[in-house]
């Protein structure tokens, strides 16, 4: 018989590899643990339950604990630097200085219901700059005027390009709607090329977002709000759309209208410059997620931020480059708060609203009622 068989002792090479001893985990170690569906639970309850759950609804949880944070911060909570300007040592004055938040987006989202909750953001005051694509400027007007509907994923485009509907994922968009907007939108660039020559106006892509704004005159709209709250929105790629179809075919008709980029750059960077205390919200990535990193390096990095996207970062692509990698460049300080919550926004940005804006903009609303 083989001496294998007849040892009755398992090898120590097999044992000490299965039976590892671990270290002792520290006192302050998060248990997982999910919601129990036992009890009766609010949406509340359950968000509250994310951090505790693992995979991406620990990063969802910790989104959540990170925009609370942007948001209650104050610049009292901070000790008065030695160098600090006597505008900022007045203590009403610090209470009063609140962390900017930066908002990014892109046009697709817009496109989506996720328009509605920026739109509530912008419309109470709950952020202060934003920055999107062309797309996510003429989507809210075009919403204005005419809407967007559902439809699949699987149509075919060879049989939509022929009934005039343009698809955007899932949702259909009539092209009618963009003829609409051309309607809409010559006139008020006509003006603005009288304005430009008469009182020499400078347009930048912020002032003409605001001018548009001021001109939709729409409560459902971001921009409308936008203007009316003087929250500044920067597209520094806004010939790249719709918007930019009709600046090229009204260059044609009425030539001469000037948008000077240059200046909003200025613009964009000091909003971070001047910041006591920088937050970024980044839903998706590509220009609005750099747009925002670069102006926050000029800080050397923002205070916190939240990504939320489904790129990866094996292709060295900035959308799918994680925070860290923005610490390397000075955009994220080394001691900040951020993460990245792997999802598309669609699915989780309501939910992380629902928890921290939404929920403190109703607490108040009924401490004051």
């Amino acid at each position: 018989m083989n001496a294998q068989n007849v040892n009755s002792s398992a090898p120590n090479v097999a044992e000490a590899a299965v039976l590892l001893q671990s270290v002792e985990m520290p006192e302050d170690a998060v248990l997982i643990q999910g919601p129990d569906f036992n009890q009766k639970l609010s949406l509340s309850d359950l968000m509250g339950s994310y951090k505790s759950m693992g995979f991406q609804a620990s990063g969802l949880g910790e989104a959540i604990d990170i925009i609370k944070e942007m948001r209650k911060w104050r610049l009292s909570d901070e000790p008065i630097a030695e160098d600090e300007s006597e505008d900022y040592r007045d203590m009403e004055t610090r209470k009063n200085t609140k962390c900017k938040i930066f908002v990014g987006y892109t046009s697709n989202l817009v496109s989506s219901g996720v328009r509605e909750i920026i739109r509530f953001l912008v419309q109470h005051k709950m952020v202060d700059v934003l920055v999107t694509t062309a797309g996510g400027i003429e989507e809210d007007f075009i919403k204005c005027l005419a809407p967007t509907y559902l439809g699949d994923f699987n149509l075919k485009g060879a049989d939509l390009r022929k009934q005039g509907l343009n698809r955007i994922g899932n949702m259909l968009v009539p092209n009618n709607n963009y003829c609409k907007f051309e309607e809409w939108v010559m006139p008020i660039l006509d003006k603005m090329l009288e304005e430009q020559k008469k009182e020499e106006k400078i347009w930048t892509p912020s002032s003409m977002i605001r001018r548009l704004g001021e001109e939709i005159n729409d409560e459902s709209s971001i921009y409308y709000w936008a203007a009316k709250n003087d929250i500044p929105v920067f597209c520094p790629a806004i010939t790249d759309g719709s918007l930019g179809d009709m600046i090229y075919f009204h260059s044609y008709r009425n030539p001469g209208l000037i948008v000077d980029i240059a200046a909003d750059i200025r613009n964009m960077n000091s909003q971070a410059v001047f910041a006591k205390k920088s937050g970024m919200i980044i839903l998706g990535g590509g220009l609005v997620k750099h747009h925002i990193c670069n102006a926050n390096m000029m800080r050397n990095g923002a205070d916190f931020a939240v990504y939320i996207n489904t790129a990866q970062e094996f292709d060295g692509s900035d959308a799918g480059a994680r925070p860290d990698e923005a610490v390397s460049w000075g955009k994220i300080r080394a001691d900040s708060r951020s993460v990245k919550v792997y999802a598309e926004a669609s699915l989780v940005f309501p939910l992380i609203v629902a928890e921290t804006f939404a929920k403190e903009y109703h607490e108040e609303k009924g401490k004051s009622s």
